[in-house]
């Protein structure tokens, strides 16, 4: 499977930040130690285009960006102190997610060790989104005519808000966002399909309604590609999630999601989202759930007899 991945996806942020920057690096460093990734896969992107950008955000905002007028409601607002590596690092991330969609088209399953920042507006970042990789990429592909009909899985505890509102009025993306219901963002724009979760809600009962759920939508949507955000702050524990699945649990819902799209031959590209454990390098282990089972599936089905 090939991978985007940057060192540039790490930005050092101030002592004392929520968000786990490091967990980029960790992921890249777990995933080619466990041989579920060799050098040769990395894909190293450059920075996204402006132009490319400019299919989803807003001139004004995209402008604020890259020269650091940004107020600080709206830096407040995106969680993260602007700096110069931070818009850089977050095109190189975007880019990362248009190339592994091109890949996964073409070899039906690729990565990107970042993205998923599903809460990125267009005239707007917050939640530590800055771009919204995942809207760009569908606009490049789109404009290329390389698919029709998208379909977002996105299994964050926290719900897709600037997807949905992004493709609200587009009949070939669906958005599939299963969530917290009590959980950030509270004002939750309807997605194609919302299904909320209660605080609490354990591995029978996750995987239970995602097995209701996933099916239908896959039937419904008909895509040419899946975008998989699965984010693992579904896992008790994490600092920003409130639900409680299991490490069993993930590697459940993970390898169920790969099964449903692998027998249904529909090219899919692998996204973090979020992710809070203790320490950068154990949410990386998490997201490394993931690639685990992405690897058991395909290679599972390589093997298989015709």
């Amino acid at each position: 499977m090939r991978a985007s991945y940057s060192d540039g996806y790490y930005v050092p942020l101030p002592e004392g930040h929520p968000f786990p920057m490091g967990k980029f690096p960790a992921l890249h460093r777990c995933l080619l130690r466990e041989e579920l990734l060799t050098p040769e896969e990395v894909v190293a992107p450059r920075q996204a285009d402006w132009t490319d950008l400019r299919r989803v955000h807003t001139s004004e905002y995209l402008a604020h960006l890259a020269d650091g007028s940004l107020s600080e409601h709206a830096e407040r607002r995106m969680g993260l102190p602007w700096s110069e590596r931070l818009v850089y690092r977050s095109r190189l991330a975007v880019q990362g997610t248009i190339n592994a969609a091109f890949m996964a088209l073409t070899d039906g399953l690729a990565a990107n060790l970042a993205g998923g920042t599903h809460h990125a507006f267009p005239g707007h970042g917050e939640g530590f989104c800055v771009l919204n990789d995942v809207a760009v990429a569908i606009r490049v592909l789109q404009s290329a005519c390389w698919v029709r009909r998208v379909l977002i899985i996105d299994l964050d505890v926290h719900q897709g808000n600037a997807n949905a509102a992004v493709f609200a009025d587009d009949d070939f993306v669906f958005t599939f966002s299963m969530h917290g219901q009590k959980n950030y963002p509270f004002d939750k724009p309807p997605s194609s399909l919302d299904v909320p979760l209660a605080d609490n809600t354990d591995d029978e009962s996750y995987l239970d309604t995602l097995k209701t759920y996933l099916p239908q939508t896959l039937d419904a949507a008909q895509p040419d590609l899946v975008f998989y955000l699965g984010g693992i702050d579904v896992a008790t524990d994490d600092r920003f999630g409130r639900l409680s699945l299991t490490r069993d649990g993930l590697h459940a819902r993970d390898g169920y999601v790969l099964e449903q799209l692998y027998a249904r031959n529909l090219p899919v590209v692998l996204l973090l989202s979020g992710g809070y454990a203790e320490t950068p390098e154990a949410t990386a282990d998490l997201h490394a759930i993931m690639h685990r089972e992405a690897a058991r599936v395909f290679d599972t089905a390589k093997a298989s007899p015709a």
